[in-house]
């Protein structure tokens, strides 16, 4: 079974002495390709799939200034603005070599070169386009999204979805970390990409990382990334998401599943700017906007010492809390009629009307999986209804329960059920959960005190 490809790269020198040496020395650890001719740089980058450019700055005979080299260089980088270029002379000085930086190369070696240094500078530039190609890649799938419009509609007529909008309009514009809060299925990534959508990074890059389908062993390699070798398996550099997305927003989901040590790092990272991959001995500025979102109360989990207070106060400095479908029953027409549209293409059927005991039986069920439950059975009764119309019975709704409830009649049972509920979604304020269950504070710090909550 063949190895993975050598990295390539493009040594063009009039000298052709130079490049025999080149070749000699770069065989065993790259594919080489020479030119002397530095007309047929063009020529040669569209037909092979050059990593790096190590380029002469003279070529005219009798000429030591380096701008042939440099008017070269350019012209590759408007080409391609990812392209690395490493440049060479024999003429050089601090000068040149702090020109050729400022201009965009990579690097700067002077002939004739050591042969470490070289190799060294070479890898170096090797990794230096891998990163800027996964970046390059992780914009066009964002690009690819943005052409693509800005995704299911968002519908927020009801009043308490007007109250999350005015929110989102007042944080979209800024910079401020925002964590967007609310049960499963309430739409918290929508929200999170309507704020990026609204803001001066939209035209940059939204990586979004599910913490909750990430092992805890690959936590900080995902997020920080890792040099080649820093642990088994690590064959070369990786990009973190925090570098890959540097310049745009990051969008962490579930982060109430970050574990306590890496907390601290991330904390660390918020406040520093910058980011350590694992192995390395130097930090990596970054500059992003952040963005989380939680069905957990982080305000609980930090008083049992499960989530960093201080880590909080970072991320929420905007705090946006969606509501459950069963709080916005206006917007259950208008969410009916999009997922009905929706699925009716996507299965290439007529979109069928609800008769009025389906729109019934809709608004009286309490949604435990919000509007994500909606949409599947919305999914779901169209394609098995047989009928003109959707009714009741073509969406077979579980008996009405509070949600996150059991199908159990027991009477204590459901009670703890609604207790915990109300302290969930009030997120542990005792007298809002109160006034919720229609109870005082004393009876619910009683039912609390004999539920062990």
């Amino acid at each position: 079974m063949p190895g993975p490809s050598l990295p390539t790269v493009l040594v063009v020198d009039d000298d052709p002495d130079v490049l025999t040496a080149a070749r000699l020395l770069l065989k065993q650890r790259f594919e080489v390709i020479t030119l002397e001719d530095p007309s047929k740089i063009f020529p040669c980058l569209e037909a092979e799939a050059v990593d790096v450019c190590l380029l002469d700055m003279n070529f005219a005979i009798g000429t030591n200034t380096g701008e042939e080299g440099l008017n070269l260089m350019k012209s590759i980088r408007a080409r391609d603005p990812s392209s690395v270029v490493v440049l060479m002379t024999a003429f050089g000085d601090l000068n040149t070599a702090v020109t050729a930086i400022k201009e965009g190369a990579a690097d700067f070696i002077l002939k004739p070169w050591q042969n470490e240094k070289l190799l060294a500078t070479l890898n170096m530039a090797v990794e230096l386009a891998r990163s800027r190609s996964t970046v390059d890649a992780l914009k066009s799938r964002q690009q690819a999204f943005v052409d693509r419009g800005p995704g299911p509609e968002l519908i927020a007529g009801s009043p308490a979805m007007q109250d999350v909008m005015r929110l989102v309009d007042r944080a979209a514009p800024t910079d401020a970390n925002v964590l967007i809060l609310g049960e499963n299925g309430t739409g918290k990534e929508l929200i999170a990409r309507e704020v990026y959508r609204r803001s001066a990074r939209c035209d940059d890059i939204m990586l979004s990382v599910d913490l909750g389908a990430i092992p805890e062993t690959l936590f900080e390699s995902e997020l920080f990334g890792h040099v080649k070798g820093a642990f088994t398996g690590a064959a070369h550099d990786r990009l973190g998401r925090f570098q890959a997305a540097s310049g745009g927003t990051l969008f962490l989901d579930e982060v109430g599943n970050l574990p306590l040590h890496l907390q601290t790092k991330l904390l660390r990272v918020l406040e520093q700017r910058e980011v350590t991959p694992v192995g390395a001995d130097k930090a990596v500025s970054i500059d992003l906007r952040l963005i989380c979102a939680t069905n957990q109360s982080l305000e609980a989990m930090a008083s049992d010492g499960r989530f960093r207070l201080d880590l909080l106060y970072r991320i929420n400095t905007i705090q946006i809390e969606l509501p459950p479908l069963r709080e916005r029953s206006d917007d259950l027409p208008s969410l009916v009629d999009l997922y009905t549209s929706i699925y009716a293409r996507k299965y290439q059927l007529e979109p069928k009307p609800l008769t009025q005991d389906a729109l019934h039986a809709l608004t009286e069920y309490v949604w435990p999986g919000n509007v994500r439950e909606l949409a599947h059975a919305i999914e779901r009764a169209l394609i098995l209804s047989e009928g003109d119309a959707l009714g009741a019975d073509d969406f077979m709704l579980r008996p009405r329960l509070p949600a996150g409830g059991s199908s159990s009649l027991n009477l204590e049972a459901n009670e703890r059920q609604l207790v915990e509920t109300a302290l969930r979604r009030r997120r542990g304020n005792i007298s809002r959960a109160a006034a919720d269950l229609g109870i005082t504070r004393a009876a619910l710090y009683r039912r609390m005190q004999k539920f062990d909550l």
